[in-house]
C-alpha cells in the first residue's frame, strides 16, 4: 500500500472502501496501521472509511453496521455507512451496483476532502476480469482489466492473492463477512471464481492467475497508447454542429482499424453515449463503406450515427440559400460526413 500512496503523491486524506469481506477488511487493517502512525514515508496521512450498503440482500444494513463498528475499532475515522439504490443501466446487475457504489464513494470523498479512495481488489479479481473479457470477446481495454490507479481510485492489493488477504485478517484477528453472491452460480464472475479458475489451475498448472494478471498489465500499456493516439486523432478531425459532432468520412476511412474503431467510440462518448460493443462499432464503421443504408445506426446511450453525403450537404446549402436552414461552412463540402447525434439533443 505504501507504493500505491507514493505513486499517488502521498494523499493527506484517504478513504477506504470496505464491504466487510476479506479483501477490503484486510486493506482497512493495513490502512489503519498507517493511520495510527500518522504518516506514510514521513508524509502526514489520515484515514477514513466508507461502507456501501447496496440493499440487494436481506440483512445488508446489519452487515454494513457491523462492518462500520469493526472499522471504528481499528481506529479509522470518520467511518460512514452509505446506502445506495441500485438501478439498472442496461449492462447487468454487477455494473449497476458498481456505478452506484462508485458514485457514493466519490460523493463521500468530496464531502470529507479525501484525495484517494482505496479499493480492495486483488490479483485474483484481476485474473477473473481478464477471463470474463475473453469470454465476451472484448477488446484491448477490457482485457487490460482494472487499473492500479484511475483518478483517485487506488487498488493497492492488485499484486496480492486472495489467500494473502485471508491471512492478514487471521493475523489481525478479524472475522470477515463472506458475501453469498460470490458463490452464487447465477453470476458469471462467481462461476469463474469457483469453477473455471480451479480447473485452469489444475489442468494448466499453478501460476495461471499470475499470468492473466501479467497479461492485463501488458495490455494496459498498449491500450493507453492507442487511446491517447485515438484521442489526438479525434480532436484533429471532429467538427461540432447543431449539438452533435461530425467526422470526415475519407479521413476516418483511411485510419488504421484499431484507431478507426476508437475514434468512432470517442465520437459517441462526446455526444453523451456509452461505450459501444464490437457489434455496434462494426455497424457504425460499415457506414464508411457506402454499402447499403446510410443509417442511422443506433449506439448505446441514445446516440444515432448516420452518413451525410455530398448530395445531403448540397441540399442543406440550397436550403440555406432559400432561407430555410442553418449555414453550412463551405469548407465542409469536400467530402461526406459521419454524423453523431444524441437523440434527446436532436429532438430539442
Amino acid at each position: 500500500m505504501q507504493n500505491a500512496l507514493a505513486d499517488a503523491g502521498y494523499p493527506a486524506r484517504v478513504l477506504v472502501a470496505c464491504s466487510g469481506g476479506p479483501d477490503s477488511l484486510a486493506l482497512a487493517a493495513v490502512a489503519a496501521y498507517f493511520a495510527r502512525r500518522g504518516h506514510v514515508d514521513g508524509h502526514p496521512v489520515s484515514v477514513g472509511a466508507a461502507v456501501v450498503d447496496h440493499q440487494l440482500q436481506p440483512g445488508s444494513a446489519d452487515v454494513a453496521s457491523r462492518t462500520a463498528a469493526v472499522l471504528r475499532d481499528l481506529g479509522l475515522s470518520p467511518v460512514e455507512v452509505l446506502t445506495v439504490d441500485v438501478t439498472s443501466t442496461g449492462f447487468g446487475p454487477e455494473a449497476a451496483a458498481r456505478d452506484a457504489r462508485h458514485a457514493a464513494l466519490n460523493a463521500a470523498a468530496d464531502a470529507l476532502g479525501c484525495d484517494a479512495i482505496l479499493l480492495g481488489h486483488t490479483l485474483d479479481d484481476q485474473a477473473e476480469q481478464v477471463l470474463l473479457g475473453l469470454a465476451r470477446g472484448s477488446g484491448t481495454r477490457s482485457l487490460a482489466g482494472m487499473r492500479p490507479a484511475r483518478g483517485r481510485l487506488l487498488r493497492p492489493f492488485l499484486g496480492l492473492r486472495r489467500t494473502e488477504t485471508l491471512e492478514i485478517c487471521e493475523v489481525e484477528e478479524l472475522d470477515p463477512w463472506h458475501d453469498p453472491s460470490n458463490s452464487d452460480p447465477s453470476f458469471a464472475r462467481s462461476r469463474t471464481r469457483g469453477e473455471v479458475m480451479p480447473v485452469l489451475e489444475e489442468k494448466l498448472g499453478p501460476g495461471v492467475a499470475e499470468s492473466l494478471a501479467r497479461t492485463a498489465a501488458i495490455l494496459q500499456q498498449d491500450a493507453d497508447f492507442l487511446d491517447d493516439l485515438a484521442g489526438q486523432t479525434y480532436l484533429s478531425l471532429v467538427e461540432r454542429r447543431d449539438g452533435g459532432v461530425q467526422l470526415p468520412e475519407d479521413a476516418v476511412r483511411d485510419l488504421a482499424p484499431a484507431l478507426r474503431f476508437r475514434v468512432i467510440a470517442k465520437a459517441a462518448a462526446d455526444v453523451g453515449g456509452q461505450q459501444p460493443g464490437y457489434g455496434r462499432l462494426q455497424a457504425a464503421e460499415a457506414l464508411l463503406r457506402r454499402q447499403g443504408s446510410a443509417g442511422p445506426v443506433e449506439l448505446p446511450g441514445h446516440v444515432s450515427v448516420y452518413r451525410l453525403s455530398l448530395s445531403d450537404l448540397e441540399r442543406e446549402r440550397r436550403a440555406v440559400e432559400a432561407g430555410q436552414g442553418t449555414p453550412v461552412p463551405r469548407e465542409a463540402a469536400p467530402c461526406g460526413k459521419l454524423v453523431f447525434q444524441h437523440q434527446k439533443t436532436a429532438q430539442q
